[in-house]
């Protein structure tokens, strides 16, 4: 379908669930910082291993854990575990991310988080930490990784890269390590086309473990094998910037960038659909003023046991919590 079409069928969906009730009840401000610290941006949250808790990977309160005039790092821990209550609990990793973009919770409960950006030795990295902080594995040598995750043999795959669209550097890309660490190989390229990528942002396995990635500069999802096969695409979803996947293979997506300008016709907000067959069926709208430049809509995406969404906010900062 030609993008135009694309668009306006995208703005008559948008109408006609938003239209439909929705059954969420928004809560901002849900997770609470401790006395005398403010949240910074975030674009990375997930669910711990028990299926109620909250891991989040923040940027020490500010928009990166680098002190630009001094150089020097923040003392501040930038992953940081909540309650269902939304009380910090745990935190840890003071000092040793640069920009956390992404984060994952695997099967044991260990915690990747993603660095997308590089300063003073550090950065262009993914972290490996037990659920007490302990550093089990690092990956170097990436290009600005937006996202991790990890599939059911250990196999690790991460999204690079974070770059300029408009580089002639880009890089699209998806690595694959297993889980020691060594390179296996890598998936696609730069471009429009099937296997190609630009800014792939999040990236997630569905119960086939068939690999779901949201190629957002693409306005698209991309469904792969885990060997790189293309299986198909969803356009459906708008600029999609974080998405989840429950048992049932639904899809929950944060669309957190479209306006007129990069996307017209399309408005930020969640979009759920089934990723049987691509369509969408509800909608819940940014929750403040749709397309607003204060960064109204999560990055980061993920759903409880209960079935309740959490977005991670870039630029309004800290976690809303959509409660079912």
């Amino acid at each position: 379908m030609p993008r135009a079409s694309i668009a306006a069928a995208g703005l008559a969906t948008v109408a006609l669930l938003s239209a439909q009730e929705n059954p969420y009840r928004t809560v901002e401000g849900w997770a609470k910082m401790p006395a005398g610290r403010t949240w910074g941006s975030t674009s990375a949250v997930d669910i711990d291993r028990d299926g109620r808790s909250i891991w989040v990977a923040e940027r020490c309160g500010a928009n990166t854990c680098l002190d630009r005039g001094t150089g020097e790092m923040s003392a501040l821990p930038t992953i940081l575990k909540f309650d269902t209550t939304g009380t910090l609990v745990k935190s840890f990793g003071a000092g040793m991310l640069v920009f956390p973009h992404g984060i994952h919770v695997d099967r044991d409960g260990n915690v990747w988080v993603t660095d997308a950006r590089a300063s003073s030795g550090k950065g262009n990295a993914v972290v490996k930490f037990n659920p007490d902080g302990k550093v089990l594995l690092t990956l170097t040598a990436l290009v600005d990784p937006t996202d991790v995750v990890t599939d059911r043999n250990g196999d690790v795959y991460v999204a690079e890269s974070h770059t300029d669209v408009a580089s002639p550097n880009l890089i699209g890309r998806i690595s694959v390590f297993d889980r020691r660490g060594k390179l296996l190989r890598t998936i696609g390229k730069t471009g429009t086309g099937p296997v190609e990528f630009r800014t792939p942002h999040a990236l997630e396995f569905d119960s086939k473990g068939r690999l779901v990635i949201a190629d957002r500069h693409n306005h698209r999802i991309q469904i792969l094998t885990k060997d790189g096969a293309f299986v198909g695409e969803y356009d459906d979803f708008g600029r999609t910037s974080g998405l989840a996947i429950d048992k049932n293979d639904v899809i929950y997506t944060a669309d957190s960038e479209s306006t007129e300008r990069v996307h017209p016709g399309w408005q930020r907000g969640i979009r759920i659909g089934s990723l049987k067959d691509g369509k969408v069926t509800m909608f819940i709208p940014a929750h403040i003023t749709p397309n607003s430049a204060d960064g109204a809509m999560g990055e980061g995406i993920a759903i409880d046991a209960a079935g309740n969404i959490y977005t991670a906010e870039a630029q309004l900062r800290g976690i809303t919590k959509y409660s079912r």
